[in-house]
């Protein structure tokens, strides 16, 4: 993955349910451009595209709805059955994603922004984190965190209990972390942490040559 941006790309991600969606719309109410990896991850997998024929290939037909396109949900049975699975499936996904990523950034950049806010779910675990500027995580305690997926997905508490447990320890993430955002309270709470960690970047890159990088030793 390149670093030479004209602009800073800052991470943002966080736990299954704990509120990273939510976030990112605050940020992009902020007039922060904000790339969704979920969305570019379906761009690249639509008919016609090598990353599909290649999900394919690997996984079968089965995971193919009837008019061609992919079933994710069948696919993520698959990978969240076995993990060899998973990373195959990253290993064809992962390169076009953070290409198609930086080809957004770039375009934000051409505009003027000075920086941009990327999305995604795994950044830490794939180490994504480590070409960025900076991250930020969406956290919350564990009981918000089993709740808000219970009554999201209307899962049973033990059903959404492996789904949490099958993730990366939000206590990881919060240690790669350069900003921390705590969605345990209200929304507007949640909204008001996303100003300040704006207003902070903004100030850190007015105060720089350089774009790189945005981080806060008092995050």
């Amino acid at each position: 993955m390149s670093t030479n941006q004209p602009g800073a790309i800052i991470g943002l991600t966080g736990g299954i349910a704990t509120g990273k969606s939510t976030a990112a719309r605050f940020f992009e109410s902020e007039g922060v451009v904000v790339i969704d990896a979920d969305y570019l991850s379906r761009q690249i997998v639509a008919p016609g595209e090598p990353a599909l024929d290649e999900i394919v290939d690997a996984f079968g037909e089965e995971v193919l709805q009837d008019d061609g396109t992919l079933d994710r949900t069948a696919l993520g049975d698959i990978i969240f059955r076995d993990p060899s699975a998973r990373e195959t499936l990253e290993g064809i996904t992962h390169p076009r994603i953070a290409e198609a990523m930086f080809d957004r950034a770039r375009q934000a950049f051409d505009q003027g922004h000075r920086w941009v806010l990327y999305e995604a779910a795994l950044l830490v675990e794939t180490k994504t984190h480590r070409f960025l500027d900076a991250l930020i995580v969406v956290d919350c305690s564990p009981e918000t965190q089993k709740t808000r997926l219970q009554q999201r997905d209307e899962f049973s508490p033990e059903d959404a209990q492996r789904r949490i447990d099958s993730q990366m320890p939000l206590s990881k993430k919060r240690k790669a972390a350069d900003y921390i955002i705590n969605n345990d309270g209200s929304t507007e709470d949640t909204r008001e942490q996303v100003r300040q960690i704006k207003r902070r970047i903004d100030e850190l890159l007015r105060h720089t040559d350089s774009a790189r990088p945005p981080r806060d030793d008092h995050a």
